[in-house]
C-alpha cells in the first residue's frame, strides 16, 4: 500500500465556488448575445481597462508591434513554431484518406475536412502565454484551415508585443486585443465586427473555460481544462533537486495547480520535500507556487515502480514525468495522461514552450478519454458512398428493407425497396399505383 508523506486538501473544498464563476459566466454571455460589440466592450472596459476604437488589430499595428519586439525573441518564437509545425505535420501525415470497394461497385471513402474557421484563446493576465498562440495557431494552419481568428488580452492596459508578434507568425488570419469571457463568446456567437468561427481551442483561466464549457455544442472546443498539473514518477535513481524543481515549476502556473510525486524511495521523497521547503522562499512566483504545493501538492511512496504506474494512471494527470532506470516501460504500463516526459533529459517545462508537441491537455481526470489538442482536433473525418453496381444494390435494398422493418421505421425500409425493385424490375406491394 502507499504511504503519504504529504497530502492534498480535499476535493470538496477544491470544487467550492465554482457554482459562483459558472453564474457569473452564463450571465455575460447572454448579454453578449443579446448586446454584441456594446456588451463586448463594457466587459473589456471592465475587467481589463480596455476599450480602444477597435478590438482588432490592423497590419500597421502589428508591423509596429514586430518591430518593438526585440530580434532574439523574434527568432526563438520562430525556431519553436517550426518546431510546433513540423510535429503538426507529422500527424497530419499519419491521417489517411482513403477510397475501398467493399462490394462490386460499392465505393466507400473517407475523407479530412479542416473546419472553416477555429478561434484561438491565447492567455494573457499575469502571465502572457505566449507559446499558446503557436500550440494553438500552428497547428490549425497545418490541418487547412482557412479562417484562423486569435484573441489575446492586453496586459495592465499594454499590448503584449512578443504574444501579438507570435499570433501574427503562427499565421493568425485575425488577431483581436480582447480576452475573457467577452473574448470566447464573441467567438463563439459573433457579434458584428467578429465573425463567429466553427472550433475554440486555446487554455485559459477558470472563467475562461466555464465560458467553453458552456458554448460547447454551439461551437465546437479542443477539450475541458482546468488547472495545469504535473505528476512524477521517480526510483531512486532520480535526483531529488530536480525533481523538487520540476515540480515547483509547474506549481507556479497558479494557487491551484496540483503537483503529485509518486516514488519507490522513501528516502527520496524525503530529500525532495526538503528541497522544495528550501526553494519556496526565494521564488519569484512564491505568491502562486507556495498555495500550489501547500493546498494541492502530494508525495505518495509505494514498493514498486509498477505500483507507482498503477497509481499513477488514477489521476490521468496533465503532465506526467517518470524519472525513473528505465522510463520507457511507461509506454507499455500507463493508459491515462495528457502527455509523457520520460527521462531526464527533457521536462514538462519543454512541453510547454519549446518541443514541438502541444501543451494544450486534458486536466481533472479528462486524460480517462481524450488526448490534448492536435491537429486532427481541427479537422472532420467524414465519409461518402458510392454505389455503381445495380447487383450490389439491389443485394443491399433487399437487406435493408429487412433490417428497416425489424426495427419498424417503414419509410427506411421502403427506399431500400425502391432500389431492389427498379434494378430487378419487380414489384412494390406498398405502392399504390
Amino acid at each position: 500500500m502507499p504511504k503519504v508523506l504529504k497530502s492534498a486538501v480535499p476535493a470538496e473544498q477544491v470544487a467550492a465556488g465554482r457554482d459562483d464563476v459558472a453564474e457569473r459566466v452564463r450571465a455575460i454571455i447572454a448579454d453578449i448575445r443579446e448586446r454584441g460589440d456594446a456588451a463586448v466592450r463594457d466587459y473589456s472596459a471592465k475587467f481589463d481597462s480596455w476599450s480602444p476604437e477597435s478590438f482588432r488589430v490592423s497590419p500597421e499595428q502589428v508591423e509596429e508591434i514586430l518591430a518593438r519586439v526585440p530580434a532574439q525573441v523574434l527568432a526563438d518564437i520562430r525556431f519553436v513554431q517550426d518546431q510546433v509545425r513540423t510535429f503538426a505535420q507529422h500527424q497530419r501525415d499519419s491521417l489517411k484518406e482513403f477510397e475501398v470497394e467493399t462490394l462490386p461497385g460499392v465505393h466507400l471513402g473517407q475523407k479530412h475536412v479542416p473546419v472553416a474557421a477555429a478561434g484561438a484563446y491565447v492567455p494573457g493576465g499575469r502571465y502572457p502565454l505566449t507559446a499558446s498562440a503557436h500550440m494553438t495557431i500552428v497547428t490549425a494552419k497545418v490541418a487547412g484551415v482557412p479562417r484562423v481568428a486569435a484573441c489575446t488580452p492586453p496586459i495592465r492596459g499594454e499590448v503584449p508585443d512578443a504574444t501579438v508578434a507570435a499570433m501574427h507568425l503562427a499565421g493568425a488570419d485575425e488577431i483581436y486585443l480582447l480576452g475573457g469571457v467577452q473574448a470566447v463568446a464573441a467567438l463563439a456567437a459573433g457579434t458584428e465586427t467578429i465573425g463567429r468561427v466553427d472550433l475554440i481551442a486555446g487554455p485559459g483561466n477558470a472563467y475562461v473555460a466555464e465560458a467553453k464549457r458552456q458554448l460547447f455544442g454551439e461551437v465546437g472546443i479542443d477539450l475541458f481544462a482546468g488547472p495545469t498539473e504535473v505528476l512524477i514518477v521517480a526510483d531512486h535513481t532520480a535526483d531529488p533537486f530536480v525533481v523538487a524543481v520540476d515540480l515547483l515549476s509547474q506549481a507556479e502556473h497558479g494557487p491551484d495547480s496540483p503537483a503529485v510525486l509518486i516514488t519507490t524511495s522513501a528516502g527520496l521523497a524525503r530529500e525532495v520535500l526538503d528541497h522544495v521547503e528550501a526553494l519556496l522562499p526565494g521564488m519569484p512566483t512564491r505568491d502562486f507556487a507556495e498555495p500550489a504545493w501547500r493546498d494541492h501538492g502530494e508525495i505518495h511512496v509505494v514498493d514498486s515502480v509498477d505500483e507507482a504506474f498503477a497509481l499513477a494512471d488514477t489521476y490521468a494527470s496533465e503532465h506526467v514525468q517518470v524519472l525513473t532506470e528505465q522510463p520507457r516501460q511507461a509506454l507499455e504500463k500507463m493508459r491515462d495522461y495528457g502527455a509523457l516526459f520520460l527521462g531526464p533529459g527533457t521536462c514538462v517545462s519543454y512541453g510547454d514552450k519549446v518541443i514541438g508537441t502541444n501543451h494544450v491537455l486534458p486536466t481533472r481526470g479528462a486524460a480517462r478519454y481524450t488526448g490534448g489538442l492536435w491537429v486532427g482536433k481541427y479537422l472532420k473525418t467524414v465519409t461518402y458512398q458510392e454505389v455503381t453496381s445495380s447487383e450490389s444494390s439491389v443485394r443491399l435494398g433487399e437487406v435493408c428493407g429487412r433490417a428497416a422493418r425489424v426495427e419498424l421505421f417503414e419509410g427506411h425500409a421502403r427506399s431500400g425497396d425502391v432500389r431492389a425493385a427498379e434494378f430487378r424490375r419487380g414489384e412494390l406491394s406498398w405502392n399504390p399505383a
